[in-house]
């Protein structure tokens, strides 16, 4: 596949993964459904790693990647009219690598959301995170019976896990494309031509 077309189809992948990521984090802030106090919503939410990381700095990219596919196969080294070779080629690197920083971004605070497990009412009315301090062999992840701990939200455990883990996996996801990305931006301009349409 040439470079052109290698961008553009990465492009178009990108924005439903980006699409995705974005509910996924909005989703998380209404556990089954619920409107809860700012201050019972766990921490790692606010990070927006769905909304910014997954999301906004991977759709940038990915308008970038179009452009880039809509010049043709592989005489896209001289980019637009209105920029030169080096600055267009350059552009296109750079906000590829900012995808990659966010689809990373979005991975890193997935996981740890996935282990310090959820903000919960344990029944006595108080909102703490009862699975934060557990080692990875004794974690929450694999007992499911040290579920019913948490009373409210309702299933807020496994609503965490759901969209925590769908993060987690558009987020390596995004970030695979991005890297193929940068290597296939160096490569259309070490190796394509830089043809002009002629009449």
């Amino acid at each position: 596949m040439c470079t052109g077309k290698c961008s553009k189809c990465i492009g178009i992948t990108l924005f439903p993964l980006a699409a995705c990521a974005i509910v996924s984090n909005i989703l998380l802030y209404f556990p089954n459904g619920r409107v809860l106090q700012l201050s019972e919503i766990t921490d790692l939410v606010w990070f927006f790693h769905g909304i910014l990381g997954a999301g906004i700095l991977v759709i940038l990219p990915a308008f970038m990647m179009l452009g880039a596919g809509g010049a043709g196969c592989c005489a896209n080294r001289c980019g637009r009219p209105w920029a030169g070779a080096e600055s267009s080629m350059l552009l296109s690197v750079v906000l590829a690598v900012l995808g990659f920083a966010g689809g990373a971004y979005c991975v890193v605070i997935s996981s740890l959301g996935l282990i310090g497990g959820p903000l919960c009412d344990t029944g006595d009315g108080e909102y703490l995170y009862p699975f934060r301090n557990d080692s990875l062999e004794d974690n929450y992840l694999f007992n499911q019976t040290t579920w019913s701990i948490c009373k409210e939200p309702e299933n807020i455990i496994l609503w965490n896990i759901v969209l925590f883990s769908i993060l987690l996996a558009i987020g390596v996801i995004e970030a695979i494309l991005c890297f193929i990305q940068v290597i296939n931006a160096l490569t259309g301009f070490i190796c394509s031509t830089c043809m002009r349409k002629r009449k």
